[in-house]
């Protein structure tokens, strides 16, 4: 029996197998990079091992160091979490050889299918050679061979743009999975992301559990998951589980993993098989009624499942939270996250609590949060409900793209697939924004700044005070007054006003507006602010065509050969930073002339940093 169990992992995956391993009296073990020290996942565990550095190369890929951890702390079994060495298998037979238990499956079925061109092949398939791809093969996708979470791919629809996608891909590749192989295969404009999870002990028996729908991509990173897939009719079904159970028994799989296809014009194209727990589980848990990591600890303990899998039950749908601003390219966003809270009656796994500090090492996803319901349409209804009302105080997230996501008629008809975003972002894009709630934060700030003056009165008017905020990217001018009365504005009626609520008349309707504040920061319901000076700085104002740093990051790249006074076209890649292990690209804004080069190659950045000056005619 497992006694106690290492995470090689962070954040809401290891406070997630923490969760079961309490309910089965197991003892739990952290490993933490000098980053994470005081992360969630670090404080929830009974005991916590430093790996010292902050990079993944230095702490979480160093499966060397996380194999002594579990022998110091006194572990007896290694769960791999996912991402970082969770498809590693090396990593697996390290654990193995140090006597410790591996709760996965066998390195060689790791070895077999965590890198895809392998798994293709021993499907039957085989990826294009990229020295032999022409142009009739576009488009195609450049695809990081090990490794999972969107990182290594691109798109290619040019064939002279194929050799830096190659090199982008590779880079990024080696960067978040120690493996900077890659390969090349057709990209399908229209299909479905369809996978099956799969469960397999050492007594012979797989189970093939439902369908997953994860079409909803960035990056082709999936965002919104759901179980099980809509529209998929009972053959196709049928054949997806065939063929998963015929990919684990290939390689003699035990534990949980999971099985992905492109499903296009309805035939299933396969993709991967993953030699891991997925982000997504939580909806397959909800409708199978299951805890799929305790069912993963059992496995390992040689116990064997049942004949036939439980029955399900209901649809279930997964939302995935990132500090990121889709608007501005995804661009990841760091700083202090003030508050998460969800409404009861749907499921939050995150990494983080009030105050934790979101930075720029890791991935940018703060939680999931899972609905589950009788119908689809209601686990829709209640996901979007309960994202829309939650306090999610901090840096921008794409909270507010998720709720117009799940409630774009084409996902609501089951009519989306993963071009959803390539079509529809600039119309989901975009901050939540409200015409009062800057009246409110200026009469919260009021209230909270002088109780005294709050209901004074002179013999002579008083002057409007006179506030500016941004929201959702512009800014706004307010003014109110102190009167007889309190506090009076043009066009409402202030019925009641504190530093933390505001309740505003409009028409005869009351609001209601809750106000934090948090520096220049400002949330007021769910709108974010920012405070803005009155009279705005000159000196900070920045030179036309200027390039700032849209993130914290390194500077990864410059593009060969780029010096002051070259001439640079629109659109044309400059610089490219490397942040939550992701590359992001700096462009020229416009054809002119390179003015400035300030970017170095290997610099850290903070956002605003200017970069580069691009003059145009």
């Amino acid at each position: 029996m497992i006694s106690s169990v290492l995470v090689a992992g962070r954040g809401e995956i290891a406070c997630r197998i923490f969760r079961t391993c309490r309910e089965l009296g197991i003892r739990t073990v952290a490993v933490h990079s000098d980053a994470d020290a005081d992360a969630l996942h670090t404080r929830e565990a009974g005991t916590a091992v430093r790996l010292p550095g902050a990079a993944p190369a230095e702490t979480y890929l160093r499966g060397d160091l996380i194999v002594k951890a579990a022998l110091a702390s006194g572990a007896d079994a290694v769960h791999p979490g996912y991402g970082f060495l969770s498809e590693n298998a090396g990593f697996a037979r390290a654990v193995v050889a140090a006597g410790l238990i591996w709760i996965g499956p066998p390195p060689q079925a790791i070895e077999a299918m965590a890198s895809k061109t392998r798994a293709k092949r021993l499907m039957g398939l085989a990826p294009l050679d990229p020295a032999e791809v022409t142009g009739a093969d576009l488009p195609v996708l450049v695809k990081a061979a090990a490794g999972g979470g969107g990182r290594g791919m691109r798109i290619v629809r040019r064939l002279e743009d194929l050799d830096g996608a190659l090199e982008g891909a590779r880079t990024e590749a080696a960067s978040a999975f120690g493996d900077g192989e890659v390969f090349v295969e057709p990209y399908l404009e229209h299909g479905r992301h369809v996978e099956v999870q799969i469960l397999a002990d050492t007594h012979g028996t797989v189970w093939a559990l439902g369908t997953r729908d994860c079409s909803l991509q960035r990056r082709h990173q999936k965002v919104v998951e759901e179980a099980p897939a809509p529209g998929i009719g009972e053959g196709l079904a049928k054949e997806l589980h065939a063929l998963s159970v015929r990919a684990a028994r290939s390689v003699s799989y035990v534990g949980a993993g999971t099985v992905e296809f492109l499903v296009a014009d309805g035939r299933a194209h396969f993709l991967e098989m993953n030699t891991r727990l997925q982000v997504e589980h939580p909806v397959t848990e909800a409708v199978f009624g299951l805890d799929l990591v305790a069912e993963q600890i059992r496995v390992a303990e040689g116990h064997a499942l049942a004949s036939d899998p439980p029955r399900p039950h209901g649809h279930a749908v997964e939302a995935r939270l990132y500090a990121e601003d889709p608007a501005h390219g995804w661009a990841p966003q760091t700083g202090t996250l003030h508050r998460l809270a969800v409404p009861a009656g749907v499921r939050l796994d995150t990494g983080y609590t009030d105050g934790d500090t979101i930075g720029v090492h890791y991935d940018a996803m703060l939680a999931k949060v899972v609905a589950h319901a009788p119908t689809r349409a209601e686990a829709i209804r209640r996901l979007a409900g309960a994202l829309e009302s939650a306090a999610i105080h901090g840096p921008a997230t794409n909270r507010d793209l998720l709720v117009r996501s799940l409630r774009h008629e084409e996902f609501t008809a089951a009519r989306m697939d993963t071009g959803f975003y390539d079509r529809h972002l600039d119309g989901l894009a975009g901050s939540a924004a409200d015409p009062y709630a800057p009246l409110a934060a200026a009469l919260a700030d009021a209230r909270g700044r002088s109780r005294s003056r709050f209901g004074g009165w002179r013999n002579v008017p008083s002057q409007p005070q006179v506030k500016r905020y941004e929201m959702a990217g512009e800014e706004h001018e307010v003014r109110y007054r102190h009167t007889r009365e309190g506090l009076a504005a043009d066009g409402v009626r202030v019925v009641h006003a504190d530093a933390g609520l505001v309740v505003l008349e409009v028409g005869g309707v009351r609001r209601r507006f809750e106000v934090s504040r948090y520096g220049d920061q400002v949330h007021v319901n769910t709108v974010r602010l920012t405070a803005l000076p009155r009279f705005p700085d000159a000196e900070s104002q920045l030179a036309p065509g200027s390039l700032v740093a849209p993130m914290p990051g390194t500077v990864v790249k410059i593009a060969d050969g780029l010096t002051e006074g070259a001439t640079v076209r629109a659109g044309q890649g400059l610089i490219w930073l490397e942040a939550m292990k992701m590359q992001h690209q700096i462009s020229a804004p416009a054809t002119g002339i390179l003015t400035a080069l300030h970017a170095e190659q290997g610099r850290q950045v903070e956002p605003g940093t200017l970069l580069a000056v691009v003059q145009t005619p």
